[in-house]
């Protein structure tokens, strides 16, 4: 037979467990804003991808008509959070096929001494270039 004053072992949520595993406040902080930046990875994700998919009509959903342009930047803003970065394509300049500082100053260099002069081409209507005397 059981005592009342056996206790019964209370069960512990997802927090509690939280806190008995990292003693440390800042951990528990850490592991906290974790868990609030999956969040919000999953939901712009979800939303991102209904903005761009069919649902069908057994679903009784009506179609979502809004510009994702927001979510996709919260949705970019969270994933460099975990240090992913997202690359451009090739005509879009950035990613990993980037120029080095070294080959920069080894271009820069070189064109200075070939050409140490600047062309500027300009492409509108006329334009006249001459010294005015102050008034």
């Amino acid at each position: 037979m059981e005592t009342k004053d056996e206790k019964k072992p209370e069960k512990k949520g997802l927090l509690q467990k939280i806190k008995e595993s990292a003693d440390d406040r800042d951990e528990q902080l850490a592991i906290l804003s974790t868990f609030v930046r999956l969040g919000i990875l999953v939901w712009s994700g979800a939303i991102l991808t209904l903005a761009y998919v069919e649902l069908p009509e057994a679903l009784k959903i009506p179609k979502q008509d809004l510009d994702p342009t927001f979510i996709a930047s919260v949705f970019t803003g969270v994933l460099a959070t975990f240090g992913v970065q997202t690359a451009k394509g090739k005509n879009g300049g950035g990613g990993a096929e980037g120029i080095s500082k070294a080959d920069l100053k080894e271009l820069i260099d070189a064109a200075a001494q070939t050409a140490p002069a600047q062309t500027i081409r300009i492409e509108q209507g006329p334009i006249k270039i001459a010294p005015e005397k102050p008034e």
